[in-house]
Parts: structure tokens; sequence; C-alpha cells
């Protein structure tokens, strides 16, 4: 793929979908900067792993629904190299129970974690590369803010919005070259469908067409597509990554 940017910040990078989307970023020759909260180590060894396949990385600890915390990163990146070409946003909690016994705060939690935190983001991204007139945004949303799902009211709320306001900041950032876009995993192979038992695993793939749960490399190839240049006349959209489980 082609990039014309020279890095990238991924929120949520030092496992699981966000590790595979570090990795593939790097391996294309972006500086990336893996953003944990408590997982040091991990992303310690995602930027290893970077640099031994020849690319480079930073990891920059912050917890994305510190605000001040955020804009003080981005700060920082901006002062070391000059810019912020891109930005993934892919940090996420789960708190799921049924709605009737949710408690508000857990509701409230989930949308800070996911979605204000993508915000956050997102307004940042765009005062520093509005200056430069260019740049490149992805949030990683779900399936689950396309469909709903029983017991994630919260999650679903926060993808869900996500989706919209990924559109409203792509309409925003059209007129500086700016471009916004989404996508949707489905269900993919990570740690926490590891944990599943095999027979809830059956039931969930015998709903997805191409049977089988998705890589995290299959999500991370796709967000660097909509990062890249190959993706320049694609703004505001959302790229569905779930086998076809939803049409």
């Amino acid at each position: 793929m082609n990039f014309t940017g020279s890095n990238v910040l991924v929120t949520g990078g030092s496992r699981g979908i966000g590790a595979q989307i570090a990795r593939t970023l790097g391996a294309e020759g972006i500086k990336v900067w893996i953003n944990y909260r408590s997982g040091a180590d991990e992303a310690a060894r995602v930027k290893a792993q970077i640099e031994a396949a020849g690319g480079r990385a930073e990891t920059i600890g912050f917890d994305v629904t510190d605000e001040e915390a955020f804009v003080a990163a981005i700060k920082r990146i901006v002062e070391e190299d000059g810019a912020l070409s891109y930005l993934v946003n892919n940090a996420g909690i789960t708190k799921d129970k049924l709605a009737m016994r949710m408690k508000t705060d857990e509701f409230m939690a989930v949308i800070e974690a996911n979605l204000k935190s993508a915000f956050v983001g997102c307004r940042e991204a765009l005062k520093v590369m509005g200056k430069k007139r260019f740049g490149s945004v992805v949030n990683v949303a779900s399936i689950v803010g396309e469909t709903g799902n029983a017991g994630q009211s919260n999650y679903a709320a926060s993808k869900g919005g996500m989706i919209a306001m990924t559109k409203s900041f792509a309409q925003e950032a059209a007129p500086r070259g700016i471009r916004f876009n989404s996508v949707t995993p489905g269900f993919i192979a990570t740690e926490m469908t590891d944990v599943l038992k095999e027979e809830i695993k059956d039931g969930f793939i015998a709903k997805i067409p191409l049977g089988r749960f998705g890589e995290p490399k299959e999500v991370a190839e796709a967000v660097a597509f909509l990062l890249s240049d190959h993706a320049s006349y694609i703004t505001g959209e959302t790229l569905k990554v779930n086998g076809g489980m939803l049409m």
C-alpha cells in the first residue's frame, strides 16, 4: 500500500486487534505510536516485533478516557515528529449486562471509554491535521453498533454512535482534505473469543456465511487500506469486516 504520511497513533495498541493493526502499519514503513493504559509490557513487545521486522515504533501510555492525557499525547507526538498523519481509535471496553439490570454508571463507563475517547481523538487529530491539510482517521466500531445485541446496550450505543460520529467528522474535515472512516468487525478470533465454549462458538459460526471467525490481520488490513492513499477518495464510509454476517 502507499502511505504519504509518516506516522500513526493506534489507541489500545498493546493487544488483540489493536496490536495487529500496529504491526501491520509498522510493516508498511509508518512510525507507529502504540498506546496502552496498563499493558506496558505488552506494548513493549509489540514495539519490539515491529522493530525486529525493520519498522519504527514508540510506546505511549495514557488512559484514553483522560481527556487532558489524550490531548497531551497528541501534542507530544506532533512535537517529536512534526505531524500526526494518521489515527486509529481502537481502544475500548465492554461491561455486558441485560439492560434492566445495568446501572447508569455501567452504561456511561462504556460510553466514556469507547465513544467519548474516540471523539476527543478525532477532534484533536482534526486540529493538528488541519494545519497540514493532510490526514486520515479510522475508528474501529463493531457489527454490534449496526445490529444491536442483547446484553450490550451500552456497547451497541457506543459503537453505533461512533459510526454516526465518523460521518459527521468526515463532512467537517473534507474541505481540508482529511478523511474519516470506520470499520465494523464481526466475530474476530481474539483472547475474548478464545474463552468461549465450543458450542457457543459453533452457534456464532453458523450465522456467518464464510463459516469462520475472522482473524485480527483481516481487520488490520482493512484499517490499513482506509488509511492509505489507495482509499484517497473514500471518506465517511463504514467498511464491514464480518464474513458476510451483515449484508
